[in-house]
This record gives structure tokens, C-alpha cells and sequence, in this order.
């Protein structure tokens, strides 16, 4: 239910203040007004999905605060944004801390345990995630990486042929996309996908992004 009256912060405006310096990044996301439900839908979902994070409305992206003009004004759409657009809908708090005769809106978004955790926008469903200052469409990878997360899928690992390739070519070069596996196996890329998904399931490997790509390592050196 949207409530017209959320608490006051525990956060002093210095304390925002100092939080603001930090700069945007993989917890911290700033938005000088809600323009529109839907982005902020796509942030929060992308916090949900990675480790949590805090969204401020009423910052500019060069830090400076503007606040808005009271909770109310943007309290309906943040409502749609947290409850409606948010598949399944998110865990989290919202408080305001007073600049003034304004407010900054603060949204802390807990990770979900249920993910993952669908931006609706019309009659699509997209997942999202966090890289680095910005929220990111989820590749196919992260998205059946995230179905893994808080499941028991008893799965297992067998160190086949496919795999002995996978590990000396780690050893060698470090890192490798799906498609490159694809044509190391010379298998088809959904299967390879596969693998390399249940791999990072067991702890074996690690999914990271780099340069806007995805890429998948060793999470040690024990091969």
C-alpha cells in the first residue's frame, strides 16, 4: 500500500552528503527525478539481482543534490516502480532525508532470494543487473546463473573430455567466452552454455564481465 509518509532517515545530510562523494557504482545509483516508473523499475531490479544497493532521488549525476520537491510528488510512481513493475516485487525501505524545504528520497533495495527479478515494461520481462555504475540487461548466462542461486538442482560435476579441454585451455589463456568453448568442443552454444553455467554453480569457475563482455575463469588454480 503507498504510504504518503515515509520515516525520516536515520542518515544526517552529511552523512548523505559523504555518501554522494562516493559516487555512483555496483550499490549506489543516483536519479535527479523520476521520469518515469520503468527506469526506476530497471534499477531496482538490478540491484535485486546482484548484491543489493541504494538508489537516491534527488541527486544529479554530478553529485550535486537538488531534492525533490516533497515525498508525495513522487511517491505513486516509486510505488508502481517498487511493487507493480518489479516481478516478484522487492524487498526493501524507503526514507527521506530533508534538504531544506526539499527532500532526498532514499531507496535501499535488499538482494533477492527469490531471482530472478523481472523489470516489466509492458508485455516484456527483462532482467537486469548491475556492472559497475550502470544497470545492464542480464546475457542468457547470467540469467540461468541466477536461477541457480538459491536452488538445490543436484547437480553434478563430471570431468569428461569437454571438460579436460576447458581446464588446459584455462590454464593457458585465463579466460573464455561461450562461443569460444562452442568451437573448442565443437558443440552446439546452448550446450556449452550449459556447462559452463553448472561449472560456475559449483565453484569451479567464475561468470565475470569485461569490456562489456562476459567471460568465464578458474575460481582457482586447482586444475
Amino acid at each position: 500500500m503507498f504510504s504518503q509518509t515515509p520515516p525520516t532517515s536515520s542518515m544526517s545530510l552529511g552523512d548523505l552528503k559523504r555518501l554522494i562523494k562516493t559516487g555512483e557504482g555496483t550499490f549506489l545509483e543516483f536519479k535527479r527525478t523520476i521520469s518515469s516508473p520503468e527506469k526506476i523499475a530497471r534499477e531496482v531490479c538490478a540491484f535485486a539481482n546482484t548484491k543489493g544497493g541504494t538508489l537516491l532521488i534527488g541527486v544529479n549525476d554530478d553529485k550535486t543534490l537538488t531534492g525533490v520537491g516533497s515525498f508525495y510528488e513522487e511517491g505513486y510512481l516509486l510505488f508502481e516502480a517498487l511493487n507493480v513493475l518489479c516481478e516478484p516485487a522487492v524487498s526493501h525501505t524507503t526514507e527521506v532525508v530533508e534538504l531544506g524545504d526539499k527532500e532526498v528520497v532514499v531507496v535501499k533495495v535488499n538482494e533477492s532470494d527469490m531471482k530472478p527479478v523481472y523489470a516489466v515494461n509492458g508485455n516484456r520481462r527483462t532482467v537486469y543487473v548491475r556492472n559497475k555504475d550502470k544497470s545492464v540487461r542480464a546475457t542468457k548466462e547470467r540469467v540461468a546463473l541466477l536461477r541457480t542461486e538459491y536452488r538445490d538442482n543436484g547437480i553434478t560435476f563430471e570431468y569428461g573430455q569437454n571438460e579436460q579441454r576447458l581446464f588446459r585451455y584455462l590454464n593457458e589463456y585465463e579466460k573464455i567466452s561461450v562461443n569460444e568453448y562452442s568451437r573448442l568442443i565443437n558443440l552446439n552454444r546452448y550446450k556449452s552454455s550449459r556447462i559452463l553455467i553448472n561449472l560456475v554453480s559449483l565453484g569451479v569457475l567464475k561468470l565475470f564481465n569485461e569490456n562489456d563482455s562476459e567471460y568465464f575463469s578458474l575460481s582457482n588454480k586447482v586444475f
